[in-house]
C-alpha cells in the first residue's frame, strides 16, 4: 500500500511540474502588459526606456508589439495595462468613448518615403501627395504594411487625399511590421512610407535611400492608460510608468537616442521640448 501511495505522489509531482511548465513564466509574474506600436518597438528606443523603468521601479513590463488599431482594441478589452500608439484620430475616438483614463502626446518622429537610390520614379524632393501620384501613375513598385498600424493609417490617408485607390501588381500589401516591410521593400527595390527611426536603424542593411520628407505628416506617439486597468488591478503600476515616461530622465533618454551632434539631429522629438532647436536630418528639399 505504501509503495502505491509513494508512486501516486511521484506521479502527482511530475504531473503538476509538466502542467505549469507549459505556460510562459510571465503569466505568473506580476507586472504590466504594454501594447505598443511596432514602429516604436522596432526603433530600439522602447527597450532602453523600459530597462531604466524596470530597474528603478521593480515593475516588470511585458511588451506586445502590434499595430495601433490592435493595441487600442486590447486596451478596450482589458488585455493591456498601458498603450503606446500613434493614430491620433483613433486615440481621440477611444477616449471619447470612455475607454481611457489618460492620454498624453509624448513625442514625434518624422515620416519619409524611401526607395532605390537611383530614384527611378523621380520622386526625390516631392511632397508626399505629389510622390504618391507619381508612383501610382508610373506603377512604380510600392510596399504597403496593410496592418492597421499608424504608418498604414497615414498611408491610406494620403491615398485618400490624392483621390486614388492603389491596386495592381505594383502595389504589394505585406501585413507586416515596419522592419519586415522595409526589408521586403529592399528586396523588391520598391518605395515604402516609413517612420524615420526604424529606417535609420536598418539603413546599413537595406539598399534604400530617403527620397521624400514632408513636414505636414508627422508620426505622433501618445501614451494611454486604459480604463479597464482598474479591473486588472494594475492602475498604480500604470501610473508609475506614465510618470516615468513624462519625467526629465525619460526626456533625456529620448533626446539622446540616436542623436547626431554634427547635424544637431534627433530621431525622436519630445513634445515637452522646444524642438525648434533641432532640425530633421536629411530633409529633402
Amino acid at each position: 500500500m505504501k509503495k502505491y501511495l509513494f508512486l501516486f505522489l511521484i506521479f502527482l509531482i511530475f504531473f503538476f511540474w509538466q502542467f505549469f511548465s507549459i505556460f510562459p513564466k510571465e503569466i505568473f509574474t506580476s507586472g504590466l502588459i504594454l501594447a505598443t506600436a511596432t514602429s516604436l518597438y522596432d526603433s530600439g528606443l522602447l527597450d532602453i526606456l523600459l530597462k531604466v523603468f524596470e530597474r528603478q521601479s521593480g515593475i516588470r513590463v511585458k511588451t506586445i508589439a502590434v499595430g495601433t488599431g490592435e493595441a487600442l482594441k486590447m486596451g478596450q478589452k482589458g488585455e493591456a495595462d498601458f498603450l503606446l500608439v500613434h493614430i491620433p484620430k483613433l486615440e481621440e475616438e477611444f477616449m471619447a468613448a470612455g475607454h481611457g483614463l489618460k492620454r498624453q502626446e509624448l513625442m514625434f518622429s518624422r515620416v519619409v518615403i524611401v526607395g532605390p537610390k537611383n530614384d527611378p520614379a523621380k520622386v526625390r524632393g516631392l511632397s508626399f501627395p505629389e510622390a504618391f501620384r507619381r508612383i501610382a501613375r508610373l506603377h512604380a513598385p510600392f510596399i504597403s504594411r496593410a496592418d492597421y498600424s499608424g504608418i498604414n493609417f497615414l498611408e491610406r490617408k494620403i491615398w485618400d487625399e490624392v483621390g486614388l485607390i492603389p491596386s495592381g501588381k505594383w502595389y504589394l500589401e505585406t501585413q507586416q511590421g515596419m522592419a519586415e516591410a522595409l526589408i521586403i521593400a529592399a528586396e523588391k527595390r520598391a518605395h515604402i512610407l516609413t517612420d524615420y527611426p526604424t529606417y535609420y536603424r536598418l539603413k546599413n542593411r537595406i539598399d534604400l535611400e530617403v527620397l521624400s520628407s514632408d513636414e505636414n505628416y508627422l508620426n505622433v506617439y501618445s501614451a494611454i492608460i486604459p480604463r479597464k486597468v482598474r479591473n486588472m488591478g494594475n492602475e498604480q503600476e500604470a501610473k508609475k510608468l506614465w510618470n516615468f515616461l513624462l519625467s526629465p530622465e525619460a526626456r533625456e533618454i529620448i533626446i539622446s537616442f540616436g542623436y547626431d551632434s554634427r547635424r544637431n539631429n534627433l530621431l525622436f522629438y519630445p513634445y515637452f521640448l522646444n524642438s525648434t532647436a533641432f532640425r530633421f536630418e536629411g530633409m529633402v528639399k
